[in-house]
């Protein structure tokens, strides 16, 4: 059982910063794909970044490649999301996830965190 813990969110300008962490225990952490989700006020929660146990190898939706950038530090058990020139439209809870396999969807995932809030004001 993999337990997974997100913090750095908060609240900041358009055009601003933020860098989210996701500590995860339990388990082989390199032997995990790392994902990030996020999911909007009345939206379904959607695919952001994943990257490979050994971080080699990531992959961006088309709304965030080239302002976030993912990576992984396999020797403390942490995943990273740097977000930068944030955007109103990316206020939302972001999640990070864990899965033994790989891929875009919610359901290739087995483990989840609690989320936390970025909220990105105008």
């Amino acid at each position: 059982q993999v337990q997974l813990v997100e913090s750095g969110g908060g609240l900041v300008q358009a055009g601003g910063s933020l860098r989210l962490s996701c500590a995860a225990s339990g388990g082989t952490f390199s032997s995990y794909a790392m994902g990030w989700f996020r999911q909007a006020p009345g939206k379904e929660r959607e695919f952001v970044v994943v990257i490979t146990g050994s971080g080699a190898t990531t992959y961006y939706a088309d709304s965030v490649r080239g302002r976030f950038t993912v990576s992984r530090d396999n020797a403390k058990n942490t995943v990273y999301l740097q977000m930068n020139s944030l955007k109103p439209e990316d206020t939302a809870v972001y999640y990070c996830a864990a899965t033994g396999r790989w891929g875009f969807k919610k359901y290739n995932y087995d483990y989840w965190g609690q989320g936390t809030q970025v909220t990105v004001s105008s």
